[in-house]
């Protein structure tokens, strides 16, 4: 996400394009970054677990930089994208007639990546029906498209993301345990951005230049009491949700200044989540400020989860993403609005 000069040392070179988008020098942060660097030489698998929007891809991109790998493909795919029916195919590829509409042959990633990087997203959205096929694949560097009896060896590094908890999972047998264990090689917790608030003022300053450079508008201050608001706001869609509210900001922009995003919802849950967090003790934690900016949106939507007018359209994040930060912070519907439906759509 970073500009950066030009050089000609190699070993320089080398290390600004292992990290060239990622922003910050905050220790939990650096932490992340220690463990790229020692296993990127290695072909072993990776899972980065972080919630969204925490830069999870950014991370995968790095650790194929930094390896052996770099200058071969590194190929993305979002499992949890795919309609259950289409992942094998996209997956493994299918031969012409393998199935209804397969009217040509069809490559799929594992074979796109073949001497490169394969990242899986979401992968803790694959099937069970499907999980053993990806275990097999990851063991023996081998499978067969849909369709056909040929085996086709390959050479993949894979490196896989997800959001959920995958120990769960496997308790409550929706994850093999087996595959987990394969998974579970390298494993890298990417850190909350409340979790790392120092990097926030390098963030913010780079989202005002690639946003005022593409709307062709001169953002030359950032007001201290606005940068202060992005450090106190608890940032429940992470990275992602920053750099939208920087984007909203740039937007609103006037006579080189970068207005407060976080204040233009006079009546909405983002200024009383600030207003509560500048008052809060010190005992206080970040978990208690995300329960309570999300009740406080779940109250001014009614209790909605879903749709244009839902708390998570008013929060940023997705509906699913959404419910399962309520299950966590065991927030669910009180008995008053018994007649709403926590799980509706406005």
């Amino acid at each position: 996400m970073a500009d950066y000069a030009t050089v000609t040392d190699p070993a320089e070179d080398q290390a600004e394009r292992r990290f060239e988008r990622i922003i910050g020098n905050s220790a939990a942060l650096e932490s992340v970054l220690e463990q790229v660097e020692q296993v990127a030489p290695t072909d072993s698998t990776v899972i980065i677990v972080g919630e969204t929007g925490t830069g999870k891809e950014l991370i995968a991109h790095a650790i194929h930089n930094a390896s052996q790998r770099y200058g071969r493909s590194c190929i993305k795919l979002n499992c949890a994208a795919i309609p259950l029916d289409l992942l094998e195919s996209e997956l493994f590829g299918h031969e012409k007639g393998a199935f209804t509409g397969a009217i040509a042959q069809k490559i799929g990633r594992f074979e796109m990546a073949d001497k490169g990087t394969l990242f899986l997203d979401e992968v803790g959205d694959i099937p069970p029906a499907l999980q053993p096929k990806l275990l097999r694949v990851l063991q023996e560097q081998e499978f067969e498209r849909l369709g056909s009896g040929r085996t086709h060896k390959v050479d993949v590094r894979l490196v896989a993301a997800t959001n959920r908890d995958l120990v769960k999972m496997v308790l409550r047998g929706q994850f093999r345990s087996d595959l987990y264990y394969r998974l579970n090689v390298f494993p890298i917790t990417l850190p909350a951005l409340r979790e790392r608030r120092a990097d926030i003022p390098a963030l913010v300053s780079h989202f005002v230049k690639i946003f005022s450079r593409r709307m062709k508008k001169q953002v030359d201050s950032i007001p201290p009491e606005t940068m202060s608001s992005f450090q106190w706001y608890s940032w429940p869609g992470n990275i992602r949700e920053l750099q939208n509210m920087v984007e909203r900001a740039v937007i609103l922009s006037r006579d080189g200044v970068l207005p407060n995003p976080l204040y233009k919802r006079r009546t909405g849950p983002i200024i009383l989540s600030l207003q509560r967090a500048q008052m809060a003790p010190p005992s206080g934690t970040w978990e208690d400020s995300d329960r309570a900016l999300i009740v406080e949106t779940l109250e001014l939507a009614g209790w909605v989860v879903g749709g244009p007018r839902g708390a998570a359209t008013k929060l940023g994040l997705k509906r699913t993403t959404l419910l399962a930060k309520m299950r966590r912070l065991g927030i669910s519907r009180p008995l008053s609005q018994a007649g709403t439906d926590v799980m509706g759509v406005a």
